[in-house]
């Protein structure tokens, strides 16, 4: 049966008019976005739990449910990342049942990497030789590590100001690297606008609707890695707005297509308060946000006017989650907390997702018997900036004994509280 057979159209989530699969992105009725529409009936024929489970240790062991050919895929090793129990946050937050999903280990450390398999793999399979993003840095070392794989053309633009390590993580793959003047909106709108003119293959604009389901695979891994179920609560890092409603309707595919029973997730999001437009929509009790304008440590998250925002907040009303924002001295506090507590070192997203979660556990919208996964979308050594003043200095002594016991005995008596005694 061939990858084509199991998604027939694009369709637009306003009107619901449907196209042909084509690099296009927005309705010509309604300029309302288009997303893929899959032949579920076909799917679930196709595909069983015992399927999955012999497929590749990856995010194409779900290749049925994914809008493109596998044979154009360029295979990283992207996906099945770890699922982790974590039981001394859960106790330190306050819950009886924690997981972690940690995306921090996807080859270029962020769950970037799932978007870009998809796209790049539509990308080849459309016949573009160039492909290109807007981005606030991961996707941008996304990019550019796989089209050095498939030895494409590339071009990624991220604005001047982002962290020094996911400038060098793009840089280090020899894309052409474009730094522009402004906010991921005013790069956003210069990609859209070059996107008209280029025959490039944009992978969160033209090619957007077969990108942005690669974050589906963050539902199915949760529900195949719980035991074929669907936890309780979600909660998930919020810039667009995208990852979060796919990961929910991944949730509900797997359930459409027969491999679990119908899921009754709460699903939550996270924002920074310095870029927090969905959040604060939320608060205010509206499906209409304001765009901000960012101002944040959390620069990944930092997407002023969400394309996915509206969707986001629907989300929230039609599963009964909600959403939190953080202060940028509470993100730290979420990556040192996750790190010293399960080992995950986490970019300045994980800080707020974690801080969140912990408001949200401390105002009681997250009881403590509520089985909760919460997603981390990317590793630490991209933004050490964030944490680098906040960390313990270390102890500096001789290469003798007498010299280390003397600096611990010292360092152990500054931590009591107590003077140092010759």
């Amino acid at each position: 049966m061939s990858a084509s057979s199991f998604h027939r159209a694009l369709k637009c989530r306003e009107c619901s008019r449907e196209y042909e699969i084509a690099p296009i992105f927005s309705c010509e009725y309604c300029f309302g976005p288009l997303e893929v529409a899959y032949n579920y009936d076909t799917i679930r024929e196709a595909t069983t739990r015992d399927s999955i489970a012999a497929g590749p240790k990856t995010l194409w062991r779900y290749a049925n449910l994914l809008p493109c050919d596998p044979e154009y895929r360029v295979d990283l090793g992207v996906g099945y990342t770890p699922l982790i129990r974590a039981d001394r946050l859960a106790k330190a937050i306050g819950l009886d049942t924690l997981w972690i999903k940690n995306d921090t280990v996807n080859p270029t450390w962020s769950f970037k990497d799932r978007v870009v398999s998809v796209a790049i793999a539509k990308a080849r399979e459309f016949g573009f030789e160039a492909i290109a993003c807007a981005s606030t840095g991961n996707l941008a070392n996304s990019v550019a590590a796989h089209a050095a794989a498939a030895g494409m053309e590339c071009l990624v633009f991220i604005p001047d100001d982002l962290e020094k390590g996911k400038v060098v993580g793009s840089a280090i793959y020899n894309p052409n690297l474009v730094t522009v003047r402004g906010s991921y909106d005013d790069v956003n709108r210069l990609c859209t606008e070059l996107s008209m003119q280029f025959n490039w293959a944009f992978v969160n604009i033209n090619v957007r609707p077969f990108y942005a389901e690669g974050s589906r695979t963050l539902g199915y891994e949760i529900a195949e890695q719980l035991g074929w179920r669907a936890p309780e609560h979600i909660v998930a890092p919020m810039a667009s707005g995208s990852m979060y409603t796919k990961i929910w309707k991944g949730l509900q595919e797997f359930h459409q297509v027969g491999l679990i029973e119908e899921p009754k997730t709460r699903m939550s999001g996270a924002q920074a308060a310095g870029c927090s437009p969905i959040a604060t929509a939320f608060a205010n009790n509206t499906l209409n946000f304001v765009p901000q304008k960012p101002d944040t440590i959390a620069k990944s998250l930092a997407i002023g006017n969400p394309a996915d925002g509206y969707y986001a907040l629907k989300q929230m009303q039609e599963t009964g989650g909600g959403a939190e924002m953080v202060t940028d001295a509470e993100v730290v506090e979420g990556i040192k907390l996750l790190a010293e507590t399960e080992g995950v070192f986490a970019e300045t997203a994980g800080g707020v997702t974690i801080a969140s979660l912990r408001k949200m556990v401390q105002s009681g919208f997250i009881p403590r018997h509520e089985e909760t996964v919460a997603i981390i979308s990317g590793g630490g050594l991209k933004t050490i900036e964030a944490v680098v003043d906040e960390v313990a200095a270390p102890l500096h002594v001789q290469p003798t004994v007498e010299s280390f016991v003397e600096a611990r005995s010292a360092q152990q008596a500054r931590i009591a509280g107590s003077p140092v005694t010759a």
